[in-house]
């Protein structure tokens, strides 16, 4: 089923193609990581919800699937689906780097051995702070994240000091780290929450990177309300404390650009990198696929057996990488999955047996799994009184009652976008489908540099008041696929949104009854 027009909206907004960004101009990215954009209210958040009342908010803003950090944070960094950056999900399966068992995309050692193993291209393609600094008149870029994803942005070794970057305390140049620890103290540790950490990366970011001068280029990456929401669901006491000390870490961002004369001249964009669900119950994939008969595992021996599942629990979604690609255990487990009723939907190299393919969420990477699984979801609301729940994943931790995301769960797909500044319009709310895709070319293009030819995403054209791109199409497609298994009924659903062919998932899931 498709819907193609064009909305007045773009026709009005169309504006014509040509950089125009003035001299002078800096771009500051903050990072709200898990920041559901219902949480968005003057009580809660009254600096966001000011500088969206100011700006523009991006009411119909997307996560790229798999909607979870390592993802985004790639995402935000190279405006390219997680096909063509690499990254598809925080834990994959990279026998190159670890032929035993699933690895965390974000985590340092990872990073510089897959960048070992492909010639630097760990992450396959550039990113906006490598671009930049690349430019004939090289930008000076800073990157402060009080987590480890905050490396995907810009992982780089490097000795020169003006682009640093500090991500959970780790820093490039290696020497910076213990500067940062005598001035600031270490990094703190984890007490219930990362408030701490946050308000430590905050200040490192403006009294350490901006002490002499704001660069043109500025990400902070907060590791709030994302840890709380895990820990406690989102909605908790303890997680609303969380999103009002990521908003006066925001505060005292702007402070420090108006004390230093430049918010005039400044873009600050607020976003998060995916939504969050809570947790209504979990399964374990691989100890159900074993009782169907299937050979499973969660690390593999040193000479796995042709036909062994391994299954990688990222949450709300699974990877199933099978050894050996043996198509028949690929169909038997996709006869199982389809019979279970925690199943959403599938995807699958080939769109075989009532599935979709990976291509059709653009996560066909080069290391992509033979079958993507995601879990149900529903509108229904937490003991917190927060609607959204979902099935977990069992080799994700956390459990009923706590927080999760990685599913294709409107409530996990539809994430935070808020901008204000010189470039962007004044008190509008965008209607239309925006993502993290979005954001890297729409930075270049503030700063008067071109997207590069590998970034999939859009310049934001209709929330800008430079010219932008042109706006010509959106549409809204609803793929559906079905199949009858052993007597009973599979179908699952995809809803996708496209501007200017940029595509956004809306969300997914079975239609096939709960028994």
């Amino acid at each position: 089923m498709r819907f193609s027009f064009l909305r007045p909206a773009l026709l009005l907004l169309s504006l014509a193609c040509s950089l125009q960004a003035a001299p002078g101009r800096r771009v500051v990215l903050i990072v709200w990581d898990g920041m559901r954009p219902d949480f968005i209210t003057p009580q809660t958040t009254p600096t966001l919800w000011a500088l969206a009342q100011h700006g523009v908010f991006f009411q119909n803003q997307h996560s790229a699937f798999v909607t979870s950090t390592e993802v985004n944070g790639t995402t935000f960094g190279s405006g390219a689906y997680p096909r063509n950056s690499g990254i598809m999900a925080n834990k994959e399966f990279r026998p190159a780097i670890n032929a035993h068992a699933p690895v965390a995309m974000e985590a340092p050692k990872n990073i510089r051995r897959g960048d070992a193993v492909t010639g630097g291209h760990y992450v396959a393609v550039p990113t906006a702070a490598e671009i930049l600094r690349a430019q004939p008149s090289p930008f000076r870029t800073v990157v402060a994240g009080s987590k480890p994803v905050a490396w995907l942005l810009d992982r780089g070794i490097r000795t020169d000091p003006s682009s640093p970057i500090v991500a959970e305390g780790q820093t490039q140049p290696e020497a910076l780290q213990a500067q940062l620890t005598a001035k600031f103290g270490p990094f703190p540790p984890i007490h219930q929450t990362k408030i701490d950490r946050d308000r430590w990366t905050t200040t490192v970011l403006l009294e350490q990177f901006w002490h002499d001068d704001v660069p043109p280029y500025s990400v902070l990456w907060l590791a709030e309300p994302d840890w709380t929401q895990h820990e406690t669901g989102p909605g908790s006491p303890t997680t609303l404390q969380a999103i009002r000390s990521s908003d006066d870490n925001l505060k005292r961002v702007l402070t420090a650009l108006d004390q230093k004369g430049l918010l005039a001249d400044t873009d600050v964009i607020v976003a998060s990198d995916h939504g969050v669900s809570t947790i209504e119950r979990k399964v374990d994939l691989a100890a159900d696929l074993a009782k169907a008969g299937l050979s499973t595992a969660r690390t593999l021996p040193d000479q796995p057996a042709n036909g062994t599942v391994l299954v990688v629990g990222n949450g709300g979604s699974a990877n199933l990488y099978v050894i050996g690609h043996d198509a028949a255990v690929i169909d038997r487990a996709i006869d199982f999955l389809e019979q279970q009723n925690y199943t959403a939907v599938l995807f699958t190299k080939d769109g075989r047996n009532g599935t979709f393919p990976l291509s059709l969420a653009k996560v066909d990477s080069k290391n992509a799994p033979d079958i993507v699984v995601t879990l149900r979801w529903s509108d229904a609301r937490s003991p917190n009184g927060t609607p959204g729940m979902l099935i977990s994943e069992a080799g994700a931790g956390r459990g009923p009652g706590q927080g999760m995301h990685a599913s294709l769960s409107r409530f996990d797909e539809h994430n935070t976008l808020v901008a204000s500044g010189p470039d962007f319009r004044r008190g509008i709310r965008d209607p239309l489908p925006t993502g993290t895709i979005d954001v890297a070319p729409t930075i270049l293009w503030l700063l008067g540099v071109p997207a590069a030819p590998t970034m999939n995403g859009r310049v934001l054209t209709e929330a800008l008041t430079i010219p932008g791109p042109k706006l010509e199409s959106f549409d809204t497609t609803r793929h559906e696929a079905s199949r009858d298994v052993d007597g009973h009924h599979w179908a699952q659903y995809l809803v996708v949104s496209q501007v200017n062919g940029v595509s956004y998932f809306d969300e997914g899931n079975s239609e096939t009854p709960v028994q």
